[in-house]
């Protein structure tokens, strides 16, 4: 039997690209991974400062248009023990177009944590609708 060698195929110099030498550069994906990571965890903490916190939650319990030019809101607001907020009010007509808003500030009474509160809110047309915008700490 006759046995014969392959040899190694020899392609010109430089025509199809360089050739790995089997050593794989594993840094610049692990230092693009770091940084992604780093990033995605700064946008998070950012995010839960902003939108997480559970207290200052506000919560509408019901709404009634007075008169053409008052509208009655009450609603209740998480906040932490004995601590006060600011909140921002707006009134609403069907379309969706502000007519009227308000800004408070609410304590709570000792250790409370939640404040109920109502509101009138003056308005330059009869709202439909009531909104709390935002409550946030005071300051």
């Amino acid at each position: 039997m006759n046995e014969t060698r392959a040899t190694a195929p020899a392609y010109p110099p430089g025509r199809y690209g360089r050739r790995r030498d089997g050593k794989r550069r594993r840094a610049v994906p692990i230092t693009v991974l770091a940084l992604v990571i780093i990033a995605s965890l700064l946008v998070t903490v950012r995010l839960y400062q902003r939108w997480g916190d559970p207290d200052y939650d506000a919560q509408i319990v019901s709404w009634d248009a007075v008169s053409e030019s008052q509208l009655k809101m009450q609603f209740t607001v998480r906040v932490p023990a004995g601590g006060s907020t600011v909140c921002v009010l707006r009134g609403r007509d069907y379309g969706g177009n502000e007519v009227g808003r308000q800004k408070v500030t609410l304590s709570a009474s000792g250790d409370a944590t939640t404040i109920a509160a109502v509101e009138v809110i003056p308005t330059k047309a009869r709202a439909a609708v009531a909104d709390v915008v935002s409550c946030q700490p005071p300051g």
